[in-house]
């Protein structure tokens, strides 16, 4: 039954998915270009600018969206470009690439532009004007983790792509995995009105590179995993090809994947820090 289901779901899929005239791969690729520009502007602008804002520099936001927006591009370009024609051409997934391109712009010309002006574009509802942009920026993230179902959800359903079959099974369950867990955290992250369960003093202790507190709670390393398992699951789906492991491997990882990040969340939101200093 459950596989009947599942081929019902596949044909309806494949008949939704008409083809267009564009690529979706190249889209994502085009995207990822453009944020690894977007890096490298920010990255200058963090060396020449010393100003300062929430005791970080004002230019490091921007700098870390761009990073991220340039590996979410990529992965989601890498995932595309193995689709069938039909699937990589169809209006579906190429409706993904322009919706999350203008998200892409949105987002980074607001946080650029609050960073030029020493404002803060996250957790700011100082005016009318600024909470609803940070609602808008809400709007955007949503379309993006939209974007990383669908494009999971396409992997799944082509039978035509171009993967090994753990491959695959990695790359639908990661990138599901991170809409689910993204949109959980995300959602109560947003909510929560700042990243930290707690006061962290000024000057408390933080880990190297990453600044997560090592003090109170912190909600953004829950943050950090529940974006990354579309890259992570997939990896392991690579190695359990390459080493002709069973699929249940997979899904194993996938269910401790998600049940650490899910302790690590609910670890911040008792105040816990992931490691105490």
């Amino acid at each position: 039954m459950l596989e009947t289901g599942l081929q019902r779901i596949r044909s309806t899929a494949h008949a939704i998915a008409i083809p267009t005239r564009f690529d979706a791969a190249r889209g994502f690729a085009r995207l990822s270009r453009a944020a690894v520009g977007m890096t490298l502007l920010t990255l200058g602008m963090l060396m020449l600018d010393d100003r300062m804002i929430g005791g970080e520099p004002v230019w490091l936001k921007p700098f870390k969206f761009s990073v991220s927006f340039a590996l979410l591009f990529a992965t989601l370009g890498l995932a595309t470009q193995r689709l069938s024609p039909r699937w990589r051409t169809s209006w579906l997934l190429v409706s993904t690439v322009g919706a999350s391109g203008a998200a892409f712009v949105f987002e980074m010309a607001y946080i650029g532009t609050q960073a030029a002006r020493q404002e803060l574009s996250h957790f700011n509802d100082t005016t009318p004007f600024h909470a609803m942009m940070y609602g808008l920026m809400g709007a955007g993230a949503t379309v993006l983790m939209l974007t990383v179902g669908l494009v999971g959800g396409a992997v799944w359903m082509d039978r035509a792509a171009r993967f090994a079959p753990r491959l695959r099974l990695g790359i639908a369950l990661g990138f599901i995995a991170t809409m689910v867990l993204t949109f959980w955290v995300a959602g109560t992250l947003a909510g929560n009105g700042g990243r930290f369960v707690g006061l962290p003093s000024a000057d408390g202790p933080k880990l190297p590179l990453l600044g997560w507190s090592m003090e109170v709670g912190d909600l953004r390393p829950a943050h950090f995993f529940a974006l990354h398992a579309m890259q992570i699951l997939p990896v392991f789906g690579l190695l359990a090809d390459r080493l002709n492991l069973s699929a249940r491997v997979i899904w194993i990882v996938a269910l401790l994947y998600a049940s650490f990040t899910a302790m690590v969340f609910l670890k911040a939101l008792q105040g816990i820090p992931l490691i105490s200093a």
